[in-house]
């Protein structure tokens, strides 16, 4: 069984003999700490695995197998932000334990988890204490030895690390007080990579998604693609750990690189990327169920939240949170299962492999100052003719489906218009912002749509089960209103959006 903890901690080392020698300074009386209680001394014996080329250490992630100490077992560290990382945690066993393997599935893909480096440290303890007696921090001093075939290296490193709730600002005080004892921050982020490194076996970083030097569309394009593929790989886990929002950031990558597949049609060729947006349609198909039934629920949350106790009629909560639980169970299992489908692992090959040996057409070399904004300007065209088509509708079914069509053209244009901000500035950074205006609105329409569909769901379900279904035709009407709302403001935000200023300004 896995559980995670969150880490929140700072490694220094020695920047002398002299100051190694006399170690650690007193912190008693720094930032609050009172006491320093030692705790002894653990001898840990981590062994390190990853692929032969290293590709969780490229990415920053640490998988171990560790005996001794406290916590002994199998940790997975995934980072977080810079000195924050979270640990995945599973009990001892010979092989990866499968919570373990799944989550770093996106990276490793079909390769072999083996032991690339084995860590002995001898770890001296301290607690460092508020007035109270509070715990504020551990602080660990780590006499290592790295062994790595025939090589070995040694060193001392000091690690403090927060205990739960407490402010970080007290590392910035302990880096002060260390720093006049003669000691830095680590330049390595952990062990594992100080290890790599000095045993002459540091990986290769995985390729910037920075566009190059070249100034050309292709070059712009594709390190757009090599963002959203990098953010593709990195929601794998969190997705799978059901961490917040994961699931909508993982599938608005999927939709960028569709997008950005269909906008440059001219850089990248299709009889290559058509398939790969295929499968992307259907990762993001299959991940959208689970997403829109969170925002559904929230929705209905908030929506029931605002309502006066007198037209609360029945157990509303009750029976939301049994819908719900039912639906999300459901399209949770479904958001997983397209995550071990061995045709994801494939999805993700395409993608390296398509970045590996770009299928540039004859677009790719024009300028990107060119070619970006005619393929902007293309996408921009296919909008505004969804959207004079939507308006010429008469209200309803019909016009509802229009106005979705517009909406994910509002979204093409949008993300072609980010894409193409690292070249174009702010002109393409001002069309972006139009767009996602529209593309706001008319997604609170289809949201309303969406949400009617639910809640005759949840009208049948009260009726069936003989409670009053009064609440959930009232909510109906409000989400009538708010289409409505959003029809009658339309052609006003479309105005302000198609400004042809923000076209011009484009070139």
């Amino acid at each position: 069984m896995a559980d995670t903890q969150r880490e929140i901690e700072r490694k220094f080392e020695f920047t002398k003999p002299k100051a190694e020698r006399r170690g650690v300074p007193d912190l008693t009386g720094t930032a609050g700490i009172a006491a320093v209680l030692d705790q002894g001394t653990a001898d840990l014996d981590a062994v390190y695995y990853d692929t032969p080329d290293h590709r969780l250490a490229a990415d920053g992630l640490t998988l171990r197998r560790r005996t001794g100490g406290a916590d002994a077992g199998w940790h997975l560290k995934l980072p977080v932000a810079p000195g924050v990382r979270d640990e995945v945690r599973a009990d001892l066993s010979d092989t990866v334990p499968g919570p373990l393997a799944a989550l770093v599935r996106s990276r490793v893909r079909r390769a072999d988890l083996r032991p690339q480096v084995r860590l002995l440290s001898s770890r001296r303890i301290s607690h460092l204490l508020d007035a109270d007696g509070t715990l504020l921090a551990e602080l660990s001093t780590d006499a290592v030895t790295a062994e790595r075939d025939d090589t070995t290296a040694t060193w001392t490193e000091v690690e403090v690390e927060l205990a739960d709730g407490v402010d970080p600002g007290l590392l910035d005080a302990v880096e002060k007080a260390f720093k006049k004892a003669g000691l830095k921050v680590s330049d390595a982020p952990s062990k594992l990579a100080r290890a790599l490194a000095e045993t002459g076996t540091e990986p290769a970083p995985r390729p910037a998604a920075d566009a190059a030097e070249d100034g050309t569309t292709g070059a712009h394009v594709l390190a757009y693609v090599r963002e959203q593929v990098d953010a593709l790989i990195a929601q794998d886990p969190a997705v799978r750990r059901d961490q917040p929002d994961s699931v909508h950031r993982m599938r608005v990558a999927a939709r960028r690189l569709r997008s950005a597949f269909k906008t440059y049609r001219k850089v990248l060729d299709r009889e290559v990327t058509d398939p790969i947006g295929e499968e992307l349609r259907r990762l993001g198909g299959e991940l959208g169920v689970d997403r829109d039934q969170e925002v559904l629920h929230e929705h209905f949350e908030a929506a029931i939240a605002e309502l006066p106790r007198t037209l609360l009629a029945g157990p509303v909560r009750k029976r939301l949170r049994t819908w719900n639980k039912t639906r999300r169970s459901a399209s949770r299992r479904l958001a997983l299962a397209a995550l071990d489908n061995p045709r994801h692992l494939a999805l993700l090959d395409s993608l390296e492999g398509l970045l590996a040996d770009p299928p540039l057409l004859s677009g790719a070399a024009k300028p990107a100052a060119k070619g970006l904004p005619k393929a902007i300007l293309r996408d921009y065209g296919r909008l505004a003719a969804r959207v004079d088509h939507a308006l010429s509708l008469d209200p309803g079914e019909a016009r509802d489906h229009a106005l979705h069509d517009a909406r994910k053209a509002a979204k093409r244009a949008r993300y072609a218009a980010e894409a193409a901000e690292p070249a174009l500035g702010t002109s393409a950074e001002e069309l972006a912002k139009a767009m996602k205006s529209v593309q706001n609105l008319l997604g609170e329409h289809q949201d309303s749509v969406v949400a009617r569909t639910a809640l005759r769901d949840l009208t049948h379900q009260a009726h069936g089960a003989g409670e009053p279904s009064f609440t959930w035709g009232l909510l109906h009407g409000r989400e009538e209103a708010r289409a409505e709302r959003g029809e009658r403001d339309l052609p006003d935000v479309w105005a302000e959006a198609s400004d042809p200023a923000l076209r011009a300004a484009l070139g």
